[in-house]
C-alpha cells in the first residue's frame, strides 16, 4: 500500500510540475511577444530616424554647396575689389605724375 501513495504522491508531483511548466510556457510566451512587439516598435523608429537623417544629409549637401557657391563669389568679389583698388593706385600715380610735370611747366 505505501507503494500505491507514494507512486500516487510522486504523481501528483509529476502533475503539478506540468502545470508549472506550462504556466511558464505560457509566460514566456507573452514575454516573447512582448519583446517581438518592442522589435517592430524598435525598427519603425529606426526607419524614421534613417529617414530623417537621409533629409538631414541631403539639406547638409545643399547647404555645403550654396556655402561653396557664396565662397566662390566673395573670392571673385575680393579679385575684383583688389583689381580696381590696383587700377584706383594706377590712376593716382599717374595724376601725381601728370601734377609733377604741370608744376614742372609752370615754373
Amino acid at each position: 500500500m505505501n507503494s500505491i501513495s507514494e507512486k500516487e504522491k510522486r504523481l501528483f508531483e509529476a502533475l503539478d510540475k506540468l502545470k508549472n511548466l506550462d504556466k511558464l510556457k505560457s509566460d514566456k510566451i507573452l514575454e516573447l511577444e512582448n519583446l517581438e512587439n518592442q522589435k517592430n516598435q524598435l525598427e519603425i523608429e529606426k526607419k524614421e530616424i534613417e529617414g530623417k537623417y537621409d533629409l538631414l544629409k541631403q539639406e547638409n549637401e545643399s547647404l555645403k554647396e550654396k556655402f561653396d557657391d557664396l565662397k566662390s563669389r566673395e573670392i571673385e568679389e575680393r579679385k575684383k575689389e583688389d583689381k580696381f583698388s590696383q587700377k584706383i593706385d594706377e590712376l593716382n600715380q599717374e595724376t601725381d605724375n601728370l601734377m609733377d610735370e604741370i608744376d614742372k611747366w609752370q615754373m
